[in-house]
């Protein structure tokens, strides 16, 4: 009994250790455009079922409640919280931030699509729209030598003055991914999310339209990370964690009594 006491102890403390682990991801992409934060999720762990309540006790009589014994907690997963983050003026007029749902489609090496809300684009060599690592925006737009006034409207077209025209030309239309299931993509790393079994499959559109958010240029989405939440959640883990490092001492304390008297 007493040792597992301490097995279950244990649990607590790992599973506390994974939620301040979370918590530090938070904390430390407070700065991260368009990043998303994320919860720890727990769940019990199996039950040593010693007496299942409605069991036999006699002739004609059942057991009223049972005698379940936990065996601790285990981390469930984590959750992406989608929540809209501030956007922010930067005055670049290839930044661009998502008012709303969706996200930028990005082009990955090897064909692949990647899916990502941080729209701090910049042009290649070759004038294509690209993130900082390179990858381009998808449909790929293409910024002419000389180009000026580039203009992005909240339906995701792009526009530019070109040298020797009176009238703005339209360099291509953005689109932009919707999922039934956005906390179900993967994250990647690099502010990039992959499609899963789990988010379903993408669903491209005008920006805007049928629930899309709309594109807003000349400003960045911020981490929808609240300072002051993840604190709260950082003391709680802390002290989870105390309490949990007590029952291990209290269990320790019990098996040192034990054994002095027998």
């Amino acid at each position: 009994m007493p040792n597992s006491a301490l097995q279950v102890a244990r649990t607590g403390l790992e599973a506390q250790d994974t939620r301040m682990r979370v918590i530090a991801h938070n904390l430390a992409n407070i700065g991260t455009t368009g990043f998303k934060r994320d919860r720890a999720d727990f769940e019990t762990l199996s039950y040593d079922d010693a007496r299942v309540a409605g069991q036999r006790s006699g002739g004609e009589t059942a057991y009223a409640i049972g005698l379940n014994l936990g065996t601790g907690v285990a981390v469930q997963g984590t959750t992406r919280i989608e929540t809209q983050g501030t956007l922010a003026t930067t005055g670049n007029s290839l930044d661009m931030a998502l008012d709303g749902d969706g996200f930028f489609r990005i082009e990955l090496p090897g064909g692949q699509t990647g899916y990502t809300r941080a729209g701090n684009f910049t042009r290649s060599a070759e004038g294509q729209l690209v993130t900082a690592q390179g990858y381009a925006l998808q449909p790929g737009i293409t910024v002419p030598a000389g180009a000026q006034s580039i203009a992005v409207g909240p339906d995701g077209t792009v526009t530019a003055i070109i040298d020797g025209q009176a009238e703005p030309a339209e360099l291509g239309q953005i689109t932009v991914a919707s999922f039934v299931n956005p906390a179900g993509l993967q994250a990647t790393g690099g502010n990039l999310l992959l499609e899963t079994a789990a988010s379903g499959a993408a669903e491209e559109g005008i920006p805007g339209t049928e629930g899309r958010g709309t594109i807003r240029q000349g400003m960045l989405e911020q981490s929808n990370v609240n300072v002051v939440e993840e604190l709260v959640e950082m003391i709680a883990a802390q002290r989870a964690y105390e309490i949990n490092s007590k029952m291990i001492s209290a269990v320790d304390e019990m098996l040192r009594n034990a054994n002095q008297t027998l």
